[in-house]
């Protein structure tokens, strides 16, 4: 393995591409004072990965860049190429050539290549690991450094030897890995405490999930027994119902037959009634029979009162008869005069009785002669007699007759006032059965009216159920998925805490000096501590900032005076400060390119910072215009002669002389945007 070749271009003198070749043999570069010589051993020392630019003769890394002169402008990058041959494969390479190349820009981004592929510096020092070859190595040896080697400390002197020895890349890794091992360390103090903490929680968890448990098992059961509660009110209203529907059928034939009853009832109410109209004119012809009766029977007790006078007078002088022959045929005359009496008598006897006017006229014939009278006279009285003893028979039969009249109308009319109470009761019956009919079917129609209003209530109960369910289903669902999604978002917060508390992925001198911030209160923060912006601006802000973002900002020079003391003791490396006393700042003076398409807006204004680091913001990117595309930030950078540094949403940047950084974004520190997530 050898070196074949060196190509520089901007470094340090060298403003103009060149090429050293170099064969194998001895190759000796010679010149004056001044001509660059040592220029050529520090390109080979910055490419091989050197981070001191006092190592390199300069004050910053920016110096190794070709600062013009009267005659020529200043470039702006530096760019080395080393060229090796690797035929013997002596490097852990497949490449029969390999080439380490390094390039910086004024920005400050710098970038490492092997074999035209980016790598880190990491990558280069493990490569040179063991060979001899590296910017520690004992391959390059500057003005000077015999001595230093030979006053130097023993450890640095031993450096050299491991080299020789070939076990520095042991030694490395042995570091790297005593280093992840108190990394791993920390982190595993990290999680004992959290799992302490969760401990701590384990016990109150349990018994939060034995009283959900509990409480499911609970409502599971609460839900059995509502159904069966509902089932049991339903088999009931079931049962109610059919009762309900054998009551109605039963009042309906109740009603049938007290329909049936009344109208029998009606039918015999009207034979009644028909049978008491004809009583009653049976009455009525009885009354005028008895009427009839009752004349006659006057009468004729008023004949037979005479007759009987007639009698007594007769029976009286019946014994005077035989003496009283003479006085009788003398009172002949006076008897045909009473003749003529008893016979206008008997006419109007005959009017009313035939029967007795038969009789009469026979009388009154036997009466023709005195003799014949008596005869005659003994056979009417006992024909009156009999007679008498027939109207009086007939008188009785008339009572008798009248009085069952009366006892039949009696009865006719308790009948009667029994058939219309009766009628009444069953008209007041028939209305309490149509009422009780009424309420039945109002309480048959309500209940029905309840049976679907219940049914549909069950429909909607058992459908809210089951959508209730659902709703229980998806919201165990959104709620694990919540917890889920909280668990992560809790162990992401706790390590982007755990991350931002150890600043991480900022340099070791960054970190070491945060950690000891309280010893200097004049120390504010890092630069992504104390801005800001929005989210969709992150990108290309934290591009623009470059390794500015890490610089550490401070009250007064005197504080960043003091830290960089710290870190020269302690040997923790580099650090920038930005004094807010000291730092200047230019305002923007190109403001039509503000204007132009594309454009967002200046990075400065585009940062939320605090008042008092408005200048800060204005320092660091006061100069950068943000655009949209990376075709608006080439259209922009040709219009004004590549004079402007733009930077895109997207992280492509665009430096003052025409360089272009871009591609595939990996920056997995996020600095800028971590409290925002934070938060």
């Amino acid at each position: 393995m050898y070196l074949k070749s060196i190509e520089m271009q901007g470094f340090k003198s060298f403003a103009n591409k060149i090429r050293f070749e170099f064969n194998e043999g001895v190759t000796g570069i010679v010149g004056p004072n001044g001509s660059g010589k040592s220029n050529i051993a520090d390109a080979v020392r910055w490419v091989l990965g050197e981070q001191s630019a006092k190592q390199l003769r300069g004050a910053s890394m920016q110096d190794v860049i070709f600062a013009g002169t009267q005659n020529r402008k200043p470039v702006s990058f530096a760019y080395v190429a080393l060229t090796l041959d690797n035929s013997d494969h002596k490097l852990p390479l497949d490449y029969e050539e390999v080439v380490v190349s390094r390039r910086v820009f004024r920005s400050g981004e710098s970038e490492y290549l092997l074999n035209g592929s980016p790598c880190r510096l990491r990558d280069i020092n493990e490569l040179f690991y063991d060979t001899g070859i590296g910017k520690e190595g004992y391959s390059i040896i500057g003005q000077g450094q015999i001595d230093k080697i030979l006053s130097g400390k023993p450890e640095d002197r031993r450096e050299l030897f491991d080299e020789a020895a070939g076990i520095v890349k042991f030694k490395k890794r042995k570091a790297i890995a005593q280093k992840k091992l108190e990394n791993e360390r920390l982190n595993l103090v990290r999680v004992t405490d959290i799992i302490t903490e969760l401990e701590k929680q384990v016990g109150p968890l349990e018994r939060q999930s034995e009283k959900a448990k509990q409480y499911l098992k609970l409502k599971e059961e609460l839900k059995g027994y509502d159904i069966s509660v509902y089932l049991q009110e339903s088999e009931q209203m079931k049962a109610r119902l059919a009762e309900i529907d054998e009551k109605r059928r039963v009042a309906g034939d109740d009603l049938e037959g007290a329909k049936n009853r009344s109208h029998h009832l009606k039918n015999y109410f009207e034979q009644a009634v028909e049978e008491g109209r004809r009583l009653d004119g049976e009455i009525e012809r009885a009354r005028e029979e008895r009427t009839g009766a009752g004349v006659l029977a006057e009468n004729l007790e008023g004949q037979i009162k005479v007759l009987e006078e007639q009698i007594h007078t007769q029976e009286a002088s019946e014994e005077h008869v035989n003496s009283r022959m003479t006085a009788i045929m003398a009172e002949r005359e006076v008897k045909q005069e009473e003749k003529r009496g008893f016979r206008e008598q008997k006419a109007e006897i005959n009017k009313l009785l035939d029967a007795a006017d038969d009789r009469l006229t026979k009388e009154q014939e036997k009466l023709e002669s005195s003799e014949a009278r008596v005869l005659e006279l003994s056979q009417e009285i006992q024909k009156s007699q009999q007679e008498i003893i027939k109207g009086l028979n007939e008188k009785a039969s008339l009572g008798a007759n009248k009085q069952r009249y009366d006892t039949m109308m009696e009865q006719t009319a308790v009948r009667k006032s029994e058939i219309n109470e009766r009628l009444i009761r069953m008209k007041t019956e028939e209305e309490e059965q149509n009422g009780i009919v009424a309420v039945l079917e109002s309480t048959v129609a309500a209940l029905s009216t309840g049976l679907i209003v219940k049914r549909q209530e069950e429909t909607s109960a058992a459908n809210e159920w089951s959508k209730a369910g659902r709703e229980v289903e998806e919201k165990r669902r959104t709620l694990l998925e919540a917890q889920q999604k909280e668990s992560r978002q809790r162990a992401k917060f706790e390590t982007l805490q755990n991350l931002a508390e150890r600043y991480e992925g900022f340099g070791i001198s960054t970190r070491k000096l945060m950690e000891e911030r309280e010893k200097y209160p004049g120390v504010i923060g890092t630069v992504a501590d104390l801005v800001r912006t929005e989210a969709r601006y992150e990108l290309a802000i934290e591009t623009a900032l470059g390794g500015t973002i890490q610089n550490i900002v401070t009250d007064t020079e005197q504080t960043a005076k003091r830290c960089v003391t710290f870190l020269k003791t302690n040997r923790y490396g580099r650090a920038t400060f930005l004094p807010l006393d000291s730092i200047q700042y230019k305002d923007f003076r190109q403001t039509e390119a503000l204007r132009e398409n594309g454009v967002v807006g200046l990075a400065s204004d585009l940062l939320q910072v605090k008042p008092e680091y408005q200048g800060l913001s204005k320092y660091l990117l006061g100069s950068v215009i943000v655009v949209d595309t990376m075709d608006h930030a080439l259209a922009l950078a040709r219009k004004y002669r590549y004079d402007l540094r733009i930077v895109t949403l997207e992280g492509e940047l665009l430096n003052r002389g025409g360089s272009i950084t871009g591609g595939a974004y990996k920056n997995n520190s996020n600095l800028l945007g971590r409290k925002r997530e934070l938060e």
